[in-house]
Formats: structure tokens, sequence, C-alpha cells
């Protein structure tokens, strides 16, 4: 349509001059002019006509170039531009016309421009930002080199960058607010004051200062490590001092008052209180050199206390010379506190053995003292189930009291064998002494016996008046029946005598005082009706019924498998003798 156009408007153009050429003909001829003269005036309308289109043609030939000029030189830029921002090179499209090309040339280079400036100018953001961060953290930017264009990928990893570097800013903050603060408490609790420059900028009000590199991290941590060392030194040499103070304190006879008002006033940081005791500590020394009697013999005292809680033998305890000396001089005093000083190692060392040995102590004293009421003669007499609850009781120490021995016994063997050295109680080894003690029960026991033995002889010409029960008359001259008991191991003729209440009291005291085997109460029936009941008087099987043995017991269960065989027949005869009493 636009060719036609201009088709149309060329042929008008042209049609246009040959109507003026026509009229200036005519005029031409109105005017009579000769054809010379208008070959001239053609030629001079020629002249004219082909000067204005020549002159029209160079005008666009001038702009064609121009066209031109301008598309080789945004081609050069749009070059140089794509290899900056690492693109792709534009494609240009053959079909289009010169002024198009140029056209979109131009708008494709200014989108260049204006990219290349947006990365420079979010370079420059971006690398202010990682300058900070480097600068806190010593850390090295990241590379892009100078008066290039970072391309979008250069972009995106130095964004990365400095996350990384926030996040590990971040991190190096909250880390150095921690040591800050512990360094800050610290030096607080110990009463240090800041000596380096390091210590001083790190507990200084103003902490944007400091710089966070990983060096004075490194070099913090170390700070709070050596004051925690100072920290537990200035604990233990307090502590040490607390205790030679309280260990004075108590060989002096301070009394409480003084105590609490020295402790009061030494309340501050770790530093003052080890000054104020080791004060306090070498003005105890003063007194202690001009009390040097009292002090020993307040040593002595506690000196006791730990032989026993070591369980030390007479001999040991002799051992010690010093003890008896009445020399009081330095000499003297450094003797006994080295002992009592090795004495408490050895406890402490042993704590676990003696508290194991003294448990097993307080079960053998329970064990001794319910064998004591199994020899009561009274035992039968309780009422509310007493003799039942003891007799559950000593059931359950006579099993608790071997397994004691043998757990103890392989503690022993543990700390001998770590420690190279033998293990005592009062003097022996510890399964020795256990051994000693059931001897030496065994021989109370045997004692014991003979005493009842001689003291039944004394007293079996004499019958004690026998009152009947609820004011009866006496019956003493009742006659009795004879029977002979069978069935038992030592069967003999008994005599039952019709008595009271007290009578069978007797009987019972007799059997309970040799054996400790629990035995039924009497029938219903019995007790009812005193005129009826019979008891045997088995006062005399007493003697054949005793546990004899020529060797001591090896270890509790022997012992207690001899004691149990005796109660089972001491319980069988009693059986045999009820039945035939209730015949």
């Amino acid at each position: 349509m636009k060719n036609r156009k201009s088709e149309v408007l060329a042929f008008s153009l042209v049609s246009g001059i040959n109507k003026a050429i026509a009229r200036l003909v005519d005029i031409w001829d109105n005017i009579g002019i000769q054809e010379e003269q208008r070959v001239e005036r053609m030629e001079a309308v020629k002249k004219h006509i082909e000067l204005l289109m020549n002159e029209m043609i160079i005008e666009e030939e001038n702009l064609k170039l121009r066209i031109l000029k301008n598309i080789s030189a945004c081609r050069e830029e749009l070059d140089i531009l794509y290899h900056e921002l690492s693109l792709e090179p534009y494609q240009i499209d053959q079909s289009q016309t010169v002024l198009q090309l140029e056209k979109d040339l131009r708008t494709k280079l200014e989108n260049l421009v204006k990219e290349k400036t947006d990365r420079l100018k979010e370079l420059k953001s971006l690398q202010e930002e990682e300058k900070s961060l480097c600068i806190d953290l010593c850390a090295t930017p990241y590379y892009i080199p100078t008066g290039s264009i970072p391309s979008h990928q250069q972009l995106q990893d130095l964004k990365e960058h400095i996350k990384r570097l926030s996040l590990e800013r971040e991190s190096r903050v909250e880390v150095f607010s921690g040591l800050r603060q512990e360094i800050s408490q610290l030096m607080n609790e110990i009463g240090h004051n800041p000596e380096t420059t390091l210590e001083k900028d790190a507990v200084c009000d103003d902490a944007d200062t400091f710089l966070l590199t990983s060096e004075n991290i490194k070099a913090l941590k170390l700070i709070v490590c050596q004051l925690e060392v100072k920290k537990e030194t200035l604990i233990s040499t307090r502590d040490n001092l607390m205790e030679k103070v309280s260990n004075l304190w108590n060989r002096l006879e301070f009394s409480q008052e003084e105590k609490n008002l020295f402790e009061n006033n030494i309340k501050g940081s770790l530093s003052v209180e080890v000054r104020k005791l080791q004060n306090e500590l070498d003005r105890l020394d003063e007194l202690k050199r001009a009390n040097m009697e009292e002090v020993i013999e307040n040593i002595r005292h506690e000196l006791m206390e730990y032989w026993d809680k070591c369980t030390f033998s007479t001999e040991q305890r002799e051992a010690f010379a010093a003890f008896y000396s009445d020399d009081f001089k330095e000499e003297l005093l450094i003797k006994h506190e080295e002992e009592l000083a090795r004495l408490k190692n050895y406890y402490a060392q042993c704590k676990v053995l003696f508290e194991a040995v003294n448990k097993w102590e307080h079960n053998w004293q329970l064990f001794q003292d319910f064998e004591k009421k199994a020899s009561d003669p009274n035992r039968f007499s309780n009422r509310g189930g007493t003799l039942l609850r003891e007799s559950k009781e000593r059931a359950k120490i006579q099993k608790m009291l071997p397994k004691l021995e043998e757990e103890i016994k392989g503690y022993i063997e543990a700390w001998e064998a770590e420690q190279g050295t033998a293990f005592f109680v009062k003097g022996q080894r510890f399964m020795d002494y256990v051994a000693n003690q059931w001897e030496e029960l065994k021989t109370q026991k045997e004692k014991e016996k003979s005493q009842r033995l001689k003291k039944g002889d004394n007293s079996a010409l004499r019958t004690p008046p026998v009152k009947r029960p609820h004011g009866g008359n006496s019956i003493m001259n009742t006659p009795s029946k004879t029977r002979k008991l069978t069935g038992t191991p030592n069967a003999s003729v008994m005599r039952t005598t019709v008595s009271s209440t007290s009578s069978n009291s007797a009987g019972s005291n007799s059997i309970g005082s040799t054996f400790h085997s629990v035995t039924g109460k009497p029938p219903l029936s019995v007790q009812k009706t005193p005129h009826r009941s019979r008891l045997p008087d088995i006062s005399h099987l007493t003697p054949l019924q005793e546990f004899k043995s020529d060797k001591p017991a090896a270890s509790y269960t022997q012992f207690a498998k001899e004691l149990e065989k005796k109660s089972n027949n001491i319980e069988a005869i009693l059986n045999s003798t009820a039945k035939d009493v209730l015949h």
C-alpha cells in the first residue's frame, strides 16, 4: 500500500511537471518567444529541476550514510557490552531495513547501558557492606577484578559471601558477649583487675571497638580458662585455709559466735577472703604457740575419734608413742598434726569399707540383742504379737549377716589388690574378726548355760509355793501322774503336776532360758480349767538338748545350721509333750 502511494505521488509529480511545461509553452506562444529563447528557458527549467532533485538525492544519501554509521557504532558498543556483561551476542534480523535495524540496535544499546549502570551501582553497595563485615571479622573480601562489570553469578556469589559473613559476625558477637560477661563475672568473683589491653577491651563499656577476629575470640577463651584456673586455685587455697582455721578454732575452743562473726566479715571476692583467712590463720598460729598444751590435747581427742572410726586396735594406737609424751613443744605438735592428717587420709580412702563394717557391726549387735531376748524367761508371756515380730526380724538378720560378710569380703579384696596393703579391723583381718565374734558369742552362751545348770541344781530341792488361779488354795500335795514320753531322741519318764498358770510360766522359763525356738500357747481348755491342766516338768531335758561342739563355727552359715538343728530337736520335744498333756 505504501509503495502504491509513492508511485501515485511520483506519477502525479511527473504529470504536474508536464502540465507546468505545457503552460510555459502556451505562455511563450502568446508572448511570441522565439524557438531559441524557448530552448534557453526550457534548459533553465530543466536545470532547476535537476538541481533540486540532485540536492534531495544528496541529502538522502547522507542520511543513509549516517544511519549506517550509527548501526556500525551501535554494533561495536553492543559487542563490548555483551562481553562486559557476560551476555550472548545479539543476533541481527537480516530482513530488517537499515532504519529499523538502527532503531533496534539503539534500543538494545540503551538497555545494556542501563543494566551496566545498575550492576555497578549494586556492586558498590554490596562491597561497602562487605567491607564493614571484613573489617570487623578481619576476613578476606570476595574478589571481583577492579574496573570490570560483575556478572549476575558474581553478584549472587557476593551476596552469599556477605550473608555468610553476617552470620559469622552474629555468631561471634554472641560468643563475644558470653565471654565478655563470663570474664567480667570471674574478675569480680576473684577480685582481679584488667591488666592487658585485651582484657581492658573485653570489659570496656564500648563493645563495638572490639574486633571480632578469630584470634581475638581464641584469646578471650584463653583468658576465661586462665581466670577459671585462678578461681579454682583461690577456692582450693580458701578451703584449705578455712579448714586450718576451723581446726585451730576447735582446738583453741573458740565460741560459735566468734566463728560466725568472722565468717560474716570475710564475705567478698576470693582474693579478699584468702587474704583475710591467711591473716586469721597467722593470728591463730600465734595463739596456738601460746596455748601449745591445750592444742595438743584437743588434737589427741580428735585422734581418738579417728582411731575409733578406723577401728584401730590397742596395739595400733600405742604405736604412736608421741601420744603419751608430755613435752608440749612445736615438734610434738607437728607429729600430732601429721598423724591426724595421715588418719584422715586413711579414713577417706577406706570410708566405704568402714561404712560397710559399721553396718555389719550394727546388724551383729541386733542379732546379739535377739539372742539375749531369746534367753529371757519372760518372753513367752508377751502379748500383742511381739514374739512373732522378733522372730521375723531375727530371721531377717540371720539371712542378712552372711550376705554382708561376703559383700564386705569382696570389697576388702578389691581394695587390698588396688592399694597393695592389708585391711584390718581392730588389728585383725575382717573374716578373722568375724569368726572371733562368733566364737565369743558361743563361749558366752556356754557360760550362760553352765550358770543356768548350776542354778537349776541348787533350786531342784526347793519347790516354790504355787497358788491356784483366781485366788484358789494351794495344791502342793495334789497327786501326780507319771507318763513315759516317746518319739523324742532322749525319751525319759517325766512327771506332770497339776499346777497353776505360774507353774506353766516356770516351765516356759526353763525352756526359754536354754533354747531359741518358739513354742505355742497351751490349749484354751487347759487355760480355762486349771485343775485339769497338767504340763510335764521337762527341765531335766535341758542338758540333753544343749548344742555341743568341740570346734568353733567357721562361718555364720555353719553356726546357723547347727542352731537350726538344735531348735528343731527342741520343738519336736515340746510338741510331743503338749500332745501327751492333752491326752
